[in-house]
């Protein structure tokens, strides 16, 4: 299924969200950071910023120009988020490849616990920042983006420092399998509930990969137009409808959620990419979910998500990840 917005992609409006392209994919794909296509997740409040406050800085030492400046940083101050969220910062102008390295250590994250992360670059506007495996649940985290003096090798100097903190919640992880028509859902390493699911058909095949829930919403409007299935109202893959219990995964527009057209899952591949519950079931699984779960597909044909279709970090290797790196393999600071 399709959410209906204007348009197809994601804007930045003040931090907010604005997913276009979003609801079972269809043909719709994710782009990376270019222009305002990059994913600010605020758990589905518009009213929350996911802009970085700046802090004083002192008279810069660098030529006079244009500053560099974020669009966002995500998560938000004060969030909980699961166990998978990458830190995600957005720059208003493009980076330079051969700034990547200056800026990637002017970004420091600071930790309750000891860790190794790296950052990686989508595109030239858009780095993240994961540990190299899940954070430990309960860590304390700190992101400082002291660009005080820092070029982007395009001309801009940062003239002002960020800061955001946030805690990663409980560890509720799910793995989805789609030849076997089921989802377990775990919390603290325990199988707490398994759940029969349809997912996407072999015309509309769901993404493979792990994703960390972008945001929920109780209710979404789902259009075929909306992720370029069809705009054709005679078209049999052409709806237009509302749906309840939608867990967003992927900026291209995948959820878990309640079909009406797909009541009782469990026995076939019944959407257009998005991950069917029943009822009952899909209403459990939005009570529990928290932005930054990590929710695993496997066994579709249409392959790996992309790392910035939404946030898909740890869909990517370790070493794949380290690629994108400038400065590469990291620990945190402990404080």
């Amino acid at each position: 299924m399709g959410r209906i917005r204007n348009g197809i992609g994601i804007a930045l409006l003040a931090g907010a969200v604005a997913f276009g392209a979003s609801g079972c994919g269809g043909t719709a794909s994710a782009t990376s950071a270019k222009g305002t296509d990059a994913p600010v997740a605020n758990g589905g409040n518009p009213s929350v910023s996911a802009k970085a406050s700046p802090s004083a800085s002192p008279s810069p030492t660098h030529p006079a120009g244009p500053p560099v400046q974020l669009d966002s940083i995500y998560p938000l101050s004060g969030e909980t988020v699961g166990v998978a969220q990458p830190i995600s910062i957005v720059f208003t102008h493009s980076v330079a490849a051969s700034a990547h390295k200056a800026v990637e250590q002017a970004l420091k994250v600071t930790t309750s616990v000891p860790m190794t992360g790296a950052w990686h670059w989508f595109g030239d506007r858009r780095v993240d920042w994961r540990p190299q495996n899940y954070w430990p649940s309960g860590t304390k985290v700190s992101v400082d983006a002291d660009l005080n003096n820092v070029g982007d090798g395009n001309g801009r100097w940062g003239t002002k420092d960020y800061h955001h903190s946030f805690t990663v919640g409980a560890d509720i992880e799910s793995k989805v399998s789609v030849p076997g028509h089921w989802m377990k859902v775990y919390k603290n390493g325990s199988l707490i509930k398994t759940m029969p699911i349809d997912a996407g058909s072999p015309q509309f095949p769901s993404w493979d990969g792990t994703m960390a829930v972008i945001d929920k919403q109780a209710e979404v409007r789902m259009t075929s137009c909306s992720v370029g299935i069809s705009c054709d109202k005679s078209s049999p893959n052409y709806y237009d409808i509302t749906l309840p219990n939608d867990v967003h995964l992927t900026q291209s527009g995948t959820y878990v959620h309640y079909s009406t057209g797909d009541p009782y899952p469990g026995h076939s591949y019944g959407s257009h990419g998005c991950v069917h519950l029943s009822l009952s079931d899909s209403k459990w699984f939005y009570d529990l979910s928290q932005p930054g779960d990590p929710v695993t597909i496997t066994g579709s044909p249409r392959g790996n998500v992309s790392g910035d279709n939404g946030y898909a970090a740890f869909t990517l290797s370790w070493s794949d990840w380290l690629s994108g790196s400038a400065a590469g393999a990291l620990p945190t600071t402990v404080g």
